[in-house]
């Protein structure tokens, strides 16, 4: 069967409006809160906690939300309802939250409901992926929407950066704005099939912890280690892209400036690979793809600790050209974990094992920065930073390692 790239792109819509959403929040949020609490001890202890509430409702509430759209059929379709429960409440919050920014309750009381919104929507959205595309495609559909969620990531940083300095507002009402535009376009763009592949008569959903429970089961040992390997690999790039700013400064002399603009160029080297990276599934299988990636992966952080320690003088090209060979080898890696993970159950729980994939992800979100953390506690430097993640991808290359190939 074709795949029907037009109704793809029309979904990368709402997964463009997400990532757009969380690179203003992410980029802007801390300093609202840095200008609104008051000086106290543990300042950055508090407002690091805040901005982790995101984390924590995709450990918690995402997986919960995804499941229960499984069973929930009507004449809006088992997805949909959740999107047209959640987007509208989210992009009022986000708009109010740089409104109520000189009232700090009602700000943190905005932030609180926006992540709860997000949380409603944001699973059910990228399981409608799964459930309007054939297996066999659906590699090739994670690409095309990680390339859109990309691009509602680049908006943020190159014309949401441009209207912030006119108002900080602006930014922010625009992305609610794009929210409840990408709402109605999918709304009557996208179908929901009454019947999706590969759900029989007598199958039942199952909930989030069902799911968990099935995945510690004897019969699904294949998907245990697939869940570790996404841990794994999402930490050992989590710790690089939270640190990799303060380690060009501390090791090679960078500024802030420069380190940031380099990783953004990796950044873009993964969004021009996603598409590809899709095909490349097609051609050689998913766990040969993904298998290279991690290798791919391993190879550039061994590469970045030799950098680390042979000095900083012309140091800039060499950086570029390894960030640009890790975003490719994280799209080799990204594009096809969640079409791995879905692909190991029925259609019947898609939305229960997309909660598991964000349960993972997100675990990896919230473990990765502080055990580096630590680690430069205990060392007194940087300079772990990349074997950290070299170790890390190790670890998912042995988990991988015993996926059965699919």
């Amino acid at each position: 069967m074709k795949i029907n790239y037009s109704r793809l792109f029309v979904l990368g819509l709402g997964f463009m409006s997400i990532s757009l959403t969380w690179a203003l929040y992410n980029s802007y949020v801390p300093v609202f809160l840095d200008a609104a609490l008051p000086a106290m001890a543990f300042k950055g202890l508090a407002i690091g906690f805040i901005m982790t509430l995101d984390n924590i409702a995709s450990i918690t509430l995402q997986p919960f939300f995804s499941a229960m759209s499984d069973s929930t059929w009507g004449r809006y379709g088992r997805r949909m309802p959740y999107l047209m429960a959640g987007i509208p409440v989210a992009a009022v919050a986000v708009t109010l939250i740089p409104l109520l920014r000189d009232n700090m309750t009602l700000m943190i009381a905005s932030i609180v409901i926006m992540n709860v919104s997000m949380a409603v929507f944001r699973a059910p959205t990228v399981a409608l992926m799964p459930d309007i595309t054939p297996r066999e495609q659906r590699s090739k559909a994670n690409g095309v929407i990680n390339l859109m969620g990309g691009l509602g990531g680049i908006t943020a940083h190159f014309v949401g950066s441009r209207l912030y300095n006119i108002d900080p507002v602006v930014p922010f009402a625009m992305s609610g704005v794009v929210m409840l535009v990408s709402l109605l376009i999918l709304r009557y763009a996208i179908k929901e099939p009454a019947k999706v592949e590969g759900v029989e008569g007598d199958e039942k959903p199952v909930s989030i912890f069902e799911a968990l429970r099935e995945a510690f089961s004897p019969e699904k040992r294949s998907l245990l280690y697939l869940l570790l390997a996404i841990l794994f690999w999402f930490m050992g790039w989590n710790a690089v892209e939270t640190f990799f700013t303060l380690y060009a400064k501390s090791i090679w002399g960078m500024r802030e400036s420069t380190a940031a603009l380099y990783l953004g160029i990796g950044s873009v080297a993964f969004l021009l690979f996603a598409i590809p990276s899709g095909f490349l599934a097609g051609k050689f299988g998913r766990k040969a793809v993904i298998t290279s990636g991690i290798i791919w992966m391993s190879c550039v952080m061994t590469i970045m600790t030799i950098l680390g320690i042979v000095g900083r003088a012309g140091i800039g090209p060499a950086v570029i050209a390894l960030l640009v060979a890790a975003g490719i080898g994280w799209a080799l890696i990204n594009i096809h974990s969640f079409p791995m993970v879905v692909d190991m159950t029925t259609s019947a729980k898609t939305g229960a094992y997309t909660g598991l994939y964000y349960f993972f992800s997100a675990l990896a979100a919230i473990l990765a920065p502080p055990l580096f953390g630590l680690v430069r506690d205990i060392v007194g430097s940087m300079a772990p930073l990349f074997p950290f993640s070299a170790v890390f991808f190790l670890l998912a290359l042995w988990s991988f390692s015993k996926v059965e190939a699919r």
